[in-house]
């Protein structure tokens, strides 16, 4: 339980670190690009990679910072790139896609494994489930016609997802600037000095 209540507090006190805010920034712009090149296939259907810089924000500051940050990057998003009307269960959707990836990966090493089971998990419960609920809810269609694709899409494109994610983390961590990202983001306030 100590874990669990070190994990968010840690991820909470990144939040108010000056540094993580602007590394966000500059995360919220990398996405920003990358949706520009994303795919609309249906009205709830859509490919991309947008969301890798989300991810990294929840691998660097963990779930509170990244679920905050996904919820108001997909807000963001929407007002630049409108695809369809805002509903807040795609907020809640990304604010819970922040907080599995955050759990899974905050202060974590890189693992292929720890990462496919993160993306199966939001994968499965968010997009799939929640998801497809959401897109029956607005566009009225019947939950069971458009489960099928959504799951489908959601199936192919996990390896793919996984391995992409896993693959940017490995060269920055191997290039180094994983651990400068890191250093610029204090985890614990350890001997801090009484004024």
């Amino acid at each position: 339980m100590k874990k669990w209540k070190a994990l968010f507090t840690d991820s909470a006190r990144e939040c108010r670190n000056v540094r993580t805010i602007a590394l966000c920034g500059l995360f919220a712009a990398l996405a920003f690009i990358l949706e520009s090149f994303s795919i609309q296939v249906t009205s709830y259907i859509k490919i991309g990679f947008s969301g890798v810089p989300n991810e990294m924000v929840d691998f660097l500051f963990g779930p509170v910072t990244g679920c905050f940050f996904s919820a108001a990057m997909d807000v963001f998003k929407w007002m630049v790139h409108p695809t369809g009307p805002w509903f807040f269960g795609y907020t809640l959707n990304a604010f819970l896609a922040g907080l599995v990836y955050g759990t899974f990966l905050y202060k974590k090493p890189v693992r292929i494994w720890r990462i496919a089971a993160a993306k199966l998990v939001v994968a499965m419960a968010v997009n799939v489930g929640l998801g497809t609920l959401w897109n029956s809810m607005l566009y009225g269609n019947a939950f069971w016609a458009i489960l099928p694709a959504r799951f489908v899409k959601n199936l192919v494109m996990w390896p793919i997802n996984s391995l992409v994610l896993y693959l940017i983390l490995k060269v920055l961590e191997m290039s180094g600037i994983l651990r400068m990202l890191r250093v610029f983001t204090p985890v614990k306030e350890k001997g801090a000095q009484k004024r």
